[in-house]
């Protein structure tokens, strides 16, 4: 009977939750199948957000909105570096920055109580991921068609992707949260991240993610970071077994300043990469040696495995040849004491032997196969069968016989046959008052 969590399930969704509770180690049938539920009973993604939460990072397939990325930012050895915006020169400056002051103070100002106004009208449609890949993959377009083709690769995956591949190379991880609205993003995008220079340092030395906020997964990645203010540059990387954010670059930066930064930061750190990468390898080689172990264990297993079966082979074997042995055996008894038996009874079925003043009577002598010779009279109106039946009842005689005569030499039909269904008598045959006749053994033929 199958369990209750497991009632009303087809028959695919039952081998899928099993499947998955076997590679995941999932004790709960409902947790497994909650899981499953949330991927739309993809497997391979369930697996891999199963994954990701046991590598401490955040669900790549659908995660809840409320639940945050999980990398360590609260390292207070994080080192940060803010640019901040150059300050008014001269009169005319001044004038221009006291004049606009409260426009802008009371925009902005504006601005925030309509958002949040607006949040308790409408949830924020950003907090809910649905497609973050197709996030990434949107902003990437964008990016091109507003600064061109010539800028770092991008990774094309979600932020929870690029954590476990750095993790999984021992790379750096630079993270780049795009603000659309700020106004230092077009002049940041096209003069500093595109710039020749800076992208060869990227390329080469790290994985490079990139999304938009008013993206809902850069959106999710914003909320873990915890930006300040744009463009806003984040370093991960694998740093006491855990993704760490190791350094945050803010504000308006330029080409030579962020990969002098961004070189200080890799070299601040890079004894933790070498460290894991040492520990990582030997670990392997661990595992390496364990499994050399297991297999030779296991093919010295396999080997005693063979020899015993070759022994219960052979014992069988044996004992299927003595059972065979025994059979014939008994075979050979049941048919010595059947052909026996059939002797006594065409022993008793003779009839009585003429006397030798019977003038109807026939001296017979038998010559045996064993050289040996037996005398007998029997009665001309006497069927040929009589004659076989009296040697077949000798206890001498073959089981499988034929009688022939001499003169002229000739098979007697002692036995009915086609040609003769009913064996003639000893007058019918030609005998004469003393023959000789020849017991043939047909046993071996």
């Amino acid at each position: 009977m199958a369990a209750p969590e497991e009632r009303d399930l087809t028959q695919e969704q039952t081998e899928k939750l099993l499947q998955f509770q076997d590679l995941t180690g999932i004790e709960s049938m409902d947790q497994c199948r909650h899981t499953l539920e949330q991927h739309n009973w993809n497997i391979e993604a369930a697996v891999q957000d199963r994954l990701n939460e046991q590598e401490g990072v955040p669900s790549v397939f659908n995660p809840p909105p409320s639940r945050p990325l999980q990398v360590n930012t609260a390292d207070h050895r994080i080192y940060s570096y803010v640019v901040s915006r150059p300050q008014p020169r001269g009169l005319l400056g001044w004038g221009y920055y006291l004049i606009m002051l409260p426009f802008r103070f009371t925009y902005y100002t504006i601005l925030d109580i309509f958002r949040f106004a607006l949040r308790f009208i409408r949830p924020d449609p950003r907090s809910r991921v649905t497609d973050p890949v197709g996030d990434i993959v949107s902003f990437m377009h964008s990016f091109e068609e507003k600064y061109g083709r010539a800028h770092p690769v991008f990774y094309q995956g979600t932020y929870s992707q690029a954590l476990n591949d750095a993790k999984r190379e021992l790379r750096f991880l630079l993270v780049y949260l795009h603000g659309d609205d700020h106004q230092d993003s077009d002049e940041f995008c096209r003069n500093t991240l595109c710039a020749p220079e800076v992208i060869s340092l990227i390329n080469t030395r790290m994985l490079f993610w990139a999304c938009s906020t008013n993206k809902p997964e850069g959106y999710r990645v914003s909320q873990a970071l915890r930006e300040n203010t744009y463009p806003f540059l984040a370093m991960i990387m694998l740093k006491d077994r855990r993704m760490t954010v190791v350094g945050r670059l803010e504000g308006l930066i330029q080409p030579d300043d962020l990969i002098n930064q961004l070189t200080f930061i890799m070299d601040a750190n890079q004894t933790y990469l070498v460290s894991e990468r040492l520990e990582r390898e030997e670990r392997n080689q661990t595992q390496v040696l364990r499994q050399q172990q297991d297999e030779a264990y296991l093919a010295s297993l396999r080997a005693d495995q063979e020899k015993e079966r070759k022994k219960r082979e052979e014992r069988e074997r044996k004992r299927r040849k003595e059972e065979e042995v025994q059979q014939q055996k008994l075979a050979e008894e049941r048919r010595r004491r059947n052909l026996q038996e059939e002797k006594e009874r065409k022993l008793e079925c003779l009839p009585p032997e003429p006397s030798p003043d019977d003038p109807e009577s026939v001296k017979i002598i038998f010559k045996l196969p064993n050289d040996s010779r037996v005398e007998r009279r029997f009665h001309f109106s006497q069927s040929l069968t009589v004659i076989h039946d009296f040697l077949f009842s000798l206890k001498e005689s073959p089981e499988k016989f034929q009688i022939e005569a001499n003169f002229p030499r000739r098979v007697l039909p002692c036995v009915p046959s086609e040609e003769w269904p009913n064996p003639p008598t000893l007058q019918e045959a030609g005998l004469s008052h003393t023959e000789v006749l020849f017991v043939q053994d047909l046993t071996d033929e």
